[in-house]
């Protein structure tokens, strides 16, 4: 007789196995294992399988077990992950050559795995996690370095006025998967880095993912300060001291934990400037182990490393005073052998200007072999921004090229969508999906699958958007309007004022006129985040507010708060029309529009980022041209009124136009022409290559033949 008891609680053990390693959430049937036993639970658990399996009751589990195959399935997802993880027939198993025993170490400050693990605050960290995935799905040999916020970034909450407000977060490092770095008899692993005269502690928490690994640091370690206990407490928190420890911490504690788990990299690759001081702590360790100058060292140092830049405004580069930096770096620049000024220059477009601060992008331009930008124009402006580190070259000439950034398709793509690719593209087309011909069979989808396809998860968008306006009643005093059958246009993203989230208001008797237009209005879901520190997003995102509760509106435009990538994921899986609407050029790349594409919905953006290098007149919808005034006002009004009549003579009619089936033909032709031209060219695996054959491998010596250029 089976002792169901027993069973369940053998299957609880191989659940949390599961649940242990970050592969499970790119796997909608491991995910539908977890969400199947209980929907509200895992809901409520923000889909966290370890939070999930520790609240669940052990009898539901075993009732489970008897009504369903449940054990099968969970045996099946076991073999599946462990096929996964001893396959050697990964693209980079064939490709990667010397990074097989001497990884990428890929340093970011914030990692966005997953909603279950909110140590993120928007595209920067999503990007980061969805290049983790693909590095594992490649088969890349590849380890993050990053930092555990045990606040994560913030909640995010709204005043009676729609003003945001802020609330930390409190995150138990016990309901993520992940284990703490430890030394071989069970200690925890410790480094240590001077600040300001005294020793900090890091411990490390360690996550797989697939394949590759994650290496998150966390000062709050017994024996710190209670001040240096809380450094890594808020992504992006606290003052300028804060903030350059926290780099600190990223790039020489980074360095020094890799070295303590015995994890020797033959790349260094800095994902944003926050983590230049790991090319100055390599250095310092390779002067000091081979006998060798601090200059030389750092050549050899810089040799091996790889910069990317997302920031296309000089604002955005992190700057710190010269007092700053020697107070906490004083010990590093003794090391090196340098004097102050030729320490501080590294950080300085004139190392002799005194009077400059020292600047973390200029740091990395400085120390990597390869740098680039993150989308065509982005390189564009990249290269036109720090054409003063190469005065003496022409612009066209400045040694920073362009990868244009892609998406994780597991990750973005709907399961319905996944399923009718099987169907029509082969089984093995995440295998092929870089390949233009893979998109091929896309056009013999019928045009009725396609649709429904998208109404399916379109009504299931607009479900859990009710749900979340149901929970945030006081956001908006007009009763929410959802429908299904309306045109559904949706925002997502950080609510910097260049983004111009308010765009679509400036003309309110136009937009009231396409809201509520008879039998072919629109709806309009927003979603994001100011930082704490901007005023001017704040007040944009309150604008919205205003505008959910303009009685004009008929109750539809929502916004959502708490913008993360369960949110994003929901959104742009459901919409309609993708919205992008920034100053040209100030966006770097703009990946939500492509996730948006994976699942069939349409891009109306500004020519900027990634979009700039898309469309292509047939694939979606182009707000304005590439043409920039001088004065920003100008622009948004061009910009406005672009808006405006895209919506009013495109997208509105193209969309409300149906066959006698009731299905827009039209607006399938372009679904499916936006899938096949652009699916196979930004996606994350594309991306992941990129870096591989144009960076990795040079930078570690690994590329058999690389002739000059001439």
């Amino acid at each position: 007789m089976v002792d169901v008891e027993s069973q369940a609680q053998t299957l609880l053990r191989r659940l949390n196995e599961l649940a242990r390693n970050l592969w499970w959430s790119w796997q909608p049937d491991v995910i539908a294992i977890f969400r199947d036993l209980d929907p509200a639970l895992w809901r409520a658990k923000n889909h966290n399988p370890i939070a999930f399996l520790r609240d669940l009751p052990l009898d539901v589990l075993a009732r489970k077990a008897e009504e369903t195959a449940l054990e099968s399935q969970i045996n099946h997802a076991f073999r599946r992950l462990e096929d996964y993880l001893e396959s050697r027939s990964a693209w980079g198993s064939r490709v990667c050559g010397v990074l097989g025993h001497r990884p990428v170490a890929y340093f970011a400050a914030e990692f966005g795995i997953h909603e279950s693990l909110p140590i993120y605050s928007g595209g920067l960290g999503v990007l980061a996690g969805d290049h983790l995935k693909s590095a594992s799905d490649l088969g890349v040999p590849l380890v993050g370095v990053g930092i555990f916020y045990n606040e994560g970034y913030f909640r995010q909450g709204l005043r009676a006025d729609g003003w945001q407000l802020e609330g930390p977060g409190d995150l138990d490092p016990d309901v993520f998967p992940m284990r703490r770095a430890t030394t071989e008899s069970g200690e925890p692993l410790l480094v240590e880095v001077e600040l300001d005269g005294e020793l900090l502690r890091l411990g490390a928490w360690r996550a797989d993912v697939g394949r590759a690994s994650l290496v998150l640091l966390d000062s709050d370690i017994a024996g710190n300060t209670p001040e240096n206990r809380k450094l890594t407490a808020q992504l992006y928190g606290g003052d300028e001291r804060t903030r350059i420890r926290q780099e600190i911490i990223l790039g020489i504690g980074g360095v020094r934990m890799l070295a303590a788990l015995g994890i020797d990299p033959g790349v260094l690759h800095m994902n944003e400037g926050h983590s230049a001081f790991a090319a100055l702590e390599l250095a310092r360790n390779r002067a000091e182990r081979d006998g060798i100058s601090f200059a030389d060292a750092y050549r050899q140092v810089s040799l091996r490393s790889v910069f990317t830049t997302h920031t296309p405004v000089p604002a955005g580069h992190d700057r710190f005073n010269a007092a700053l930096v020697l107070e906490h770096l004083g010990w590093l620049q003794r090391a090196s052998g340098l004097d102050p000024r030729t320490f501080l220059g590294l950080g300085r477009v004139n190392p002799e200007d005194d009077h400059e601060g020292f600047c973390m992008t200029v740091l990395a331009l400085k120390s990597s072999r390869h740098a680039n930008g993150v989308s065509a124009l982005h390189g564009h402006v990249t290269r036109q921004m720090w054409h003063c580190l190469w005065p003496h070259r022409p612009e066209a000439e400045v040694p920073i090229g362009h990868i244009t950034n892609g998406v994780h398709s597991g990750s973005w793509l709907a399961p319905q969508m996944m399923t009718l690719y099987d169907h029509y593209l082969g089984k093995d087309w995440r295998a092929r999906v870089c390949e233009p011909e893979t998109w091929n069979d896309i056009h013999s989808i019928e045009d009725a699958a396609l649709w429904e396809a998208h109404q399916v998860l379109k009504r299931r968008m607009l479900s859990y958007v009710a749900r979340k306006l149901e929970k945030q009643m006081t956001v908006s005093t007009v009763t929410p309007s959802l429908s299904g059958d309306l045109l559904t246009i949706c925002f997502a993203r950080r609510f910097a004022e260049y983004k111009r989230a308010d765009l679509l208001f400036s003309d309110m008797e136009r937009l009231i006129r396409l809201v509520t237009q008879p039998g072919r209005g629109l709806q309009v879901v927003f979603a994001g985040k100011a930082h704490p520190k901007d005023d001017r997003g704040k007040g944009i995102l309150q604008h919205v507010i205003e505008m959910t509760r303009d009685p004009r509106l008929q109750g539809r435009i929502h916004f959502i708060v708490d913008y993360d990538i369960g949110v994003g994921r929901h959104m742009v899986q459901g919409c309609d029309v993708w919205l992008n609407n920034p100053r040209r050029p100030q966006e770097a790349c703009g990946t939500s529009g492509e996730k948006a594409i994976l699942n069939g919905g349409l891009n109306a953006s500004i020519l900027d980022g990634w979009w700039a290098e898309a469309y292509d007149g047939h694939n979606g919808f182009a707000i304005g041209d590439d043409h920039v005034h001088s004065n920003p006002d100008v622009q948004s009004e061009r910009d406005a009124e672009s808006l405006y009549t895209l919506l009013e003579s495109k997208v509105v009619p193209m969309y409300y136009e149906r066959d006698a089936d009731d299905v827009p033909r039209r607006w399938v032709a372009h679904m499916k022409h936006a899938v096949a031209s652009l699916a196979h060219r930004f996606n994350a695996d594309r991306m992941v290559r990129d870096y591989v054959t144009a960076c990795y491998l040079p930078a570690a010596g690994g590329v058999t033949s690389l002739m000059p250029k001439t």
